[in-house]
């Protein structure tokens, strides 16, 4: 398997509702908009990366194996320059956290949600 350096990483988050995912990615979290066939599907980039937005009804999120109907601990990474500034910017925007943050050898971290409940980690990392 090859890509191409112009190639953007896809990353699928299955969302109840794909026009909230889509307002709540771009709005607070520096994405634009792709595409946009809703209700069924929409994506969303942020550098090279693109996040698939499935609803119900798109063929990704009835892939799904019934059994897997759980949410897993896996989550999208956005590296933030100021972490505290953030917080305070998603706080006033009324969006709550996940987690306190976390403090560790690389950096500072949160976990925020969407409004399907995906979860994204804000990090800062540590100066050099």
């Amino acid at each position: 398997m090859t890509t191409t350096p112009d190639e953007l990483a896809g990353v699928r988050y299955i969302v109840d509702d794909v026009a909230a995912a889509v307002h709540f990615y771009t709005s607070h979290l520096g994405f634009t908009l792709r595409t946009n066939p809703a209700p069924a599907f929409a994506d969303v980039v942020r550098g090279p990366l693109r996040l698939l937005l499935s609803g119900p009804a798109s063929s990704g999120a009835r892939a799904t194996p019934d059994d897997s109907t759980a949410a897993g601990r896996n989550r999208i990474h956005l590296i933030v320059h100021d972490l505290e500034a953030e917080i305070a910017r998603l706080r006033t925007a009324g969006l709550s956290f996940r987690s306190d943050v976390i403090a560790g050898p690389g950096g500072h971290q949160i976990l925020l949600a969407d409004p399907a409940g995906n979860l994204i980690e804000l990090f800062e990392p540590t100066s050099p």
